[in-house]
């Protein structure tokens, strides 16, 4: 059986990373999932609905409740709880649903 906290503190002499959201330069922790980096700074939202707009952030840190999704390097749809941060990451927020790319149909 595990015994060892599950959990640390984070101390301010950790290494840290630069990474940018929204186009703005943040130091973070590294080591950290994106969302936990994404919390340690006052962004406000994350994410909007795709359903009716309204704002959402990281709520479980767990990959369960899809709250975090943000845009990664280009890349919709990802949970920021289950990303590790990286040097260099660009962040964007989600706005709505993604665009669905069926594998080579187009409208004609």
């Amino acid at each position: 059986m595990l015994t060892d906290a599950l959990f640390r503190r984070l101390s301010s002499a950790q290494h840290c990373v630069q990474i940018e959201f929204e186009g703005a330069p943040l130091k973070v922790p590294a080591g950290v999932s994106l969302a936990a980096a994404l919390l340690t700074h006052d962004l406000g939202h994350t994410r909007e609905s795709a359903v009716n707009g309204r704002p959402g952030a990281a709520y479980c840190l767990m990959g369960v409740c899809f709250e975090c999704l943000v845009e990664v390097d280009g890349q919709a749809n990802c949970q920021a709880c289950l990303v590790q941060v990286a040097e260099g990451m660009r962040v964007r927020r989600q706005h709505g649903a993604r665009e669905l790319l069926i594998g080579g149909l187009e409208d004609e």
